[in-house]
């Protein structure tokens, strides 16, 4: 007997192994034929809500199966775990011809024989960087036309099992789950996986990948497109090879494959400014010892002889203006011509960039058949939590059928709401922006202090001033800030939109990533803009000098200007936030796979089945293409924005974006779940967004330049003020230093210390000496440069903004080959419908019902007349 029960039990675990074994990375149930579309888990624990789950599970999966789908379990004890249960789903003919008639998805109905286009003379050039025709149009071009059961015969179905894609048949099976019931709750309709997910009836709801990615499927008919995508796009060593969108559309959706052909083209675009940028840079380095300003700033018998007022009050000594030597040299490297030149290029690169952009866009929509795409059919179909939250009815003038609402006073409370939230967290930056500013103003002296009064640290004072100090310390704890504010609102904005109950997925994307752009816009931006507009600018004079609370004194910029530092607070929140972005998007995912399939490894690669592979998988979510969009605009922003303090902005982004680009297809194809596909045709919001940061960034760059910059004074002084024809700018710093005498100093600001008995010292400003009988006050030539400054503004953006809508106006959004394509096509598919209804017709004719038919005939043939017509 004990043998016996040995045997059965040997013969038990064989053939566990070989279901196993036959099922091994399978995407197919048990009988080899029939597709899974998609999986549900969960664990069946043994706690208070376990009755509760059982029953909506019991309730949820009778329906789907009512709803034609058919489900195959694998017990927990087939699991590797030998917890989780997994429920794969497979839509069969019925289901998929039924809902695809719902989604209004296009399906071929002939090869298209519009010739393609003219070959690039640059394509032997560009060979080194193509992908084989395979993985670039993974499939031939076809006429398409929006499926109907009625006209089967009509479409080019070879193989009911492959007619639809997978990426269309988990969209289905996804539209499906979402809206199935499975039960009433405290008197209310419950339906949805997403609740069933949040309530933890399921853990996990995903569609399948086709293989691993690292080697092909063994199953022949596996396309094994993941691999595909793997070798050919997802490995950094391809980072110069262009992108197969078609594969990436076909795998993933539409959504996904046009936010991957935005980034590429921005990047494509970012090469241009980056060259540009560089070009700008090496002239400034290669100038530096020809600028005459830094020369007498270096100069022992100039810089050396002048004597610059305290830093701050009653600690700070007097110190001699070539301390600061290395900086001001520095300085010359973003503060030249060349940076007015750049910020006039990029304001007209933006433009040319979203416009080319809206071309590149309607040519996709053309390929991927968007054009008659109506997203508001796809996106204002009712959110299920909309209509599970709303209780209310009434009737929709258009279709006249009963439909949930928010009732008017309920939406006004939850704005007000929302509103109030977001105002709090937008006052609580600019608290935390002020706090920094604090800081610096608090550390400001002690710096100065301690640099002035260190030995040790006197071989490194002209290059570490303690206004750069100041400001690389101010950054880095700003920086941190932005991060943890970060982390608390992203919860927040997705908690207060949720509240909102926005109708449609297209109201909740929009009012999300309204909040979210709001809200990263003032976080990342705020402390860049105090820097550029507001540092330095509200000093006041020596005896004079603003405070803020009363008790700091306000900081003064570099006697070179203010604009290294603004490139110093760019470099260290741009660069900073590109490296922690790679870091959450990479290496956070990996190390949570990696602790994952830990236990995994440790049994036979057989019992390993791909469901649990892709169990143990990270979630894309819904939001998932929202950071990286918000991620890339924040970036566009840096490098329009404050262009003209940086130009090594796009260079820097251009080495990102390349990056970027490989590490988002790389956690795509090998770190997350597959997501389910959805089709977008445009980037939606976000191009509004990006043409608005265009027109904003025209503003900002001309207040760099007047402003920030010292090159409107310097042009001033030398077309103006100059009195050395041999060398106009000899004399500039000297003209742009104020005198002030020492014995003016009220106790409050007089240093401690006059070893030296200084009489006089300068400050950076343009007023009346002590002997003058304006004394302190502005001098004309500050009103010259005031004046100059607000012309130049004003000049600038006329020039650039007429440029720019002349460049828009001249660049129509679709190209014109586009245009007599789709006419083409609308055309043909046109008189294809016609002539399959025609045959119809003739069919109809033929059996009877004469009288009905020949009437729908003629109709039908007058159609195709004016079709041909039109």
């Amino acid at each position: 007997q004990q043998s016996g029960r040995r045997y059965n039990l040997f013969l038990k675990r064989r053939l566990r192994i070989d279901k196993r074994h036959q099922s091994k990375d399978s995407i197919f149930f048990r009988d080899g034929v029939r597709r899974i579309d998609f999986v549900l888990s969960y664990v069946d624990d043994l706690n208070k809500e376990w009755e509760k789950k059982l029953e909506r599970r019991r309730e949820f999966e009778s329906n789907l199966q009512k709803a034609g789908l058919e489900l195959e379990t694998e017990d927990k004890k087939e699991s590797e775990d030998g917890k989780i249960f997994f429920v794969k789903i497979h839509a069969p003919w019925e289901v998929l011809i039924t809902y695809a008639e719902v989604l209004n998805i296009k399906v071929p109905i002939k090869e298209n024989d519009i010739p393609s286009m003219v070959e690039n003379p640059l394509d032997c050039v560009l060979f080194p960087l193509r992908l084989p025709e395979k993985v670039m149009h993974p499939e031939p071009d076809y006429f398409t036309a929006p499926f109907s059961k009625d006209k089967q015969e009509l479409y080019l179905i070879n193989d009911e099992s492959t007619f639809f894609s997978p990426s269309m048949r988990n969209r289905i099976v996804n539209y499906i789950l979402t809206r199935c019931p499975y039960g009433t709750e405290e008197g209310k309709k419950k339906f949805g996986i997403k609740r069933l997910l949040n309530n933890g009836t399921y853990t996990a709801a995903y569609p399948l990948h086709d293989c691993q990615y690292w080697k092909k499927a063994n199953d022949p008919n596996c396309d094994s497109e993941r691999y595909t995508l793997y070798m050919e796009w997802a490995r950094f060593l391809r980072f110069y090879k262009e992108q197969p969108l078609d594969l990436i559309r076909k795998y993933y959706g539409e959504k996904i494959g046009i936010y991957f052909a935005w980034l590429g083209f921005y990047t494509e675009m970012l090469f241009l400014a980056a060259v540009v940028g560089l070009i700008c840079f090496l002239y400034g380095l290669f100038t530096m010892d020809e600028n005459m300003s830094s020369k007498e700033i270096c100069d022992p018998a100039i810089g050396g002889e002048i004597i610059m007022c305290p830093l701050c009050d009653r600690e700070c000594e007097y110190w001699r203006l070539n301390t600061t030597c290395e900086s001001s040299q520095y300085s010359h490297l973003f503060d030249n011509v060349a940076t007015l030149f750049f910020a006039i290029f990029m304001g007209i690169w933006v433009t040319l960039f979203l416009e080319f952009w809206k071309r590149r866009q309607a040519r996709l929509k053309y390929e991927w058949d968007l054009v008659d795409f109506e997203e508001e059919q796809q996106q204002l179909q009712l959110r299920p939590e909309y209509e599970a939250k709303c209780t209310q009815k009434k009737r929709n003038p258009i279709t006249q059928e009963m439909e949930p609402y928010l009732p008017l006073t309920s939406q006004a409370v939850r704005f007000c709401i929302s509103g109030a939230t977001v105002l709090f967290w937008v006052s609580l930056i600019i608290a935390s922006m002020i706090a920094v500013i604090v800081y610096r103003l608090a550390v400001y002296a002690a710096f100065a202090g301690l640099m002035e009064n260190t030995q040790t640290l006197q071989p490194i004072s002209g290059l570490l001033t303690p206004q750069l100090a100041t400001s690389v310390t101010a950054s880095c704890l700003n920086f941190v800030i932005i991060m943890i504010l970060n982390f608390f609102y992203e919860r927040i904005a997705i908690w207060i939109t949720d509240m909102e109950i926005p109708r449609t997925h297209m109201e909740y994307e929009n009012r999300l990533t309204m909040k979210m752009f709001l809200f990263q816009f003032v976080n990342y931006y705020s402390s860049c803009f105090y820097v550029a507009f507001f540092k330095g600018k509200f000093v006041g004079y020596p005896g004079a000098y603003t405070y803020m609370f009363n008790r700091w004194r306000n900081e003064e910029c570099d006697p070179a200007g203010c604009l290294i530092e603004l490139t110093t607070q760019l470099t260290i929140v741009m660069a900073g936030k590109q490296i922690w972005g790679n870091i959450q998007e990479a290496i956070v995912p990996w190390i949570c796979n990696w602790w994952g399939r830990r236990k995994a490894r440790n049994n036979p690669e057989n019992l390993y089945s791909r469901w649990e592979q892709d169990h143990d998988l990270q979630t894309f979510g819904a939001l998932g293409l929202f950071y990286e969009y918000l991620e890339m605009v924040i970036q566009f922003g840096f490098i329009t924005l404050f262009v003209a303090s940086f130009p090594l902005a796009p260079l820097l982004a251009l080495m990102n974006n390349i990056l970027e680009i490989r590490v988002d297809s790389w956690k795509l194809t090998t770190q997350y779940r597959r997501p389910v596909a959805a089709k977008a045709h445009s980037i939606g919001v976000w191009q509004e967004i990006l043409n608005g940061m265009a027109i904003l960034s025209v503003v900002t760059n001309a207040f760099i330049v007047a402003f920030t910059s010292d090159m409107i004074p310097r042009l001033v002084y030398y077309y103006a003020y100059s009195e050395n024809e041999d060398s106009p700018m000899s004399g500039y710093i000297n003209n742009s230093l104020s005198v002030f005498l020492i014995s003016d100093f009220p106790e409050r600001n007089e240093p401690k210390e006059n070893p030296e008995n200084f009489v006089i010292c300068r400050y950076r400003d343009y007023r009346y000496p002590p002997d003058h009988e304006r004394k302190y006050l502005h001098t004309m030539q500050f009103w010259h440069i005031l004046a100059a400054k607000l012309a130049f503004i004003i000049i600038m953006e006329h020039v650039v903004f007429i440029v720019k809508f002349f460049v828009a106006w001249m660049i129509p959004d679709v190209p014109a080959d586009v245009k007599a394509k789709i006419k083409r096509e609308k055309y043909l598919t046109q008189k294809i419908l016609h002539e399959y209804e025609l045959e119809k017709l003739k069919e109809r004719l033929c059996q009877g019902d004469k009288r009905a038919t020949e009437k729908e005939f003629i109709a039908t043939e007058g159609r195709m007349e004016l079709s041909r017509a039109m």
